[in-house]
């Protein structure tokens, strides 16, 4: 197996956070033309109320700089440390799935409970993918 088959799930979570920032300018956009927010408001992001569409967007590409940093150093750390067996290979690319259907979730129906429970999935493979390398490094 190539080492190299570890980091494409990098490459997936940056075309994620890519496209989804670019979705979000678009709506910064559309909330200035159609529903009369004043561009000024972005200097410091107060003195208006953004549409809810808009906060939802904003708050979900804040998030892809948050937990999927661990996900960002734990492959690399594989990577680095030659750990990119089938399991870890897996382990990143479930990530990388749960990480898009949370925002399929966020940026869609909503719905808090199921967000939650994907959420969750993602810590869960996190905490594994962790656990995993970790026991590697050790014993070895």
């Amino acid at each position: 197996m190539q080492s190299a088959q570890i980091l494409y799930p990098i490459f997936a979570m940056v075309l994620i956070t890519v496209v989804l920032g670019f979705n979000m300018l678009r709506l910064r956009f559309r909330a200035v033309r159609q529903d009369g927010l004043h561009a000024g408001y972005f200097l410091y992001n107060r003195g208006a109320k953004p549409p809810e569409y808009l906060l939802r967007s904003e708050q979900h590409f804040t998030n892809l700089f948050e937990t999927p940093m661990l996900f960002y150093v734990v492959v690399i750390l594989a990577y680095v440390t030659q750990h990119t067996d089938a399991i870890n290979i897996t382990l990143a690319w479930l990530f990388v799935a749960s990480r898009l259907l949370h925002a399929w979730q966020h940026l869609g129906y909503n719905t808090l409970t199921w967000r939650r429970r994907t959420f969750l999935a993602t810590i869960i493979i996190l905490i594994v993918f962790w656990s995993r390398l970790f026991i590697q490094l050790i014993t070895q």
